[in-house]
């Protein structure tokens, strides 16, 4: 089962066991989520059912640092050759001597390549600084059966996430 290509707004199948334990299952799968008895920790021998009610879950768009003229939040939905293009553009072009790369979960890697073929492109006149950070998400979990009286319910997650500094060094 798959979790980390997951879209926000994208509606997903969550079932939530009676433990509170959750399993998600991408959106039209053939195979349904099933979770095997397993025995609890604790040696009771009890099995762990499943509650019949299934969720529907909604990720919602991460919470974005401030917007500066020169920051560039990369994404995997962008073709990487327009996200390479605008960074040089801003520091060729748009007249920054610094800009700023924002990635977060699968698209870290992205962000890096795009730091360091701005810095090979450049013939090492770029330096690059790097920061790790945790961004905290939060995930809307709604009934399918809008009959039953369940509640909406909201869960939090985290990801990694990447900030780039990509500067031309002050000449000495």
């Amino acid at each position: 089962m798959r979790t980390g290509f997951c879209t926000p707004g994208t509606k997903y199948k969550y079932i939530v066991c009676k433990t509170g334990v959750g399993v998600m299952t991408e959106p039209r799968c053939p195979i349904s989520a099933s979770v095997p008895p397993t025995p609890p920790a604790d040696g009771s021998g009890m099995t762990v059912e499943m509650d019949p009610v299934e969720y529907t879950l909604r990720k919602r768009l991460p919470r974005k640092l401030p917007k500066r003229r020169n920051d560039v939040y990369v994404n995997m939905k962008t073709d990487f050759r327009a996200q390479l293009a605008r960074c040089q553009k801003l520091l060729e072009g748009g007249g920054h001597r610094e800009i700023c790369v924002h990635g977060l979960g699968l698209a870290i890697n992205r962000a890096i390549n795009i730091a360091l073929q701005l810095q090979a492109s450049s013939q090492g006149a770029l330096q690059l600084a790097a920061n790790t950070s945790t961004v905290e998400l939060v995930d809307d979990l709604e009934p399918e059966d809008p009959d039953e009286a369940r509640e909406p319910m909201t869960r939090t997650r985290n990801n990694s996430a990447i900030h780039i500094k990509v500067f031309y060094p002050d000449p000495q």
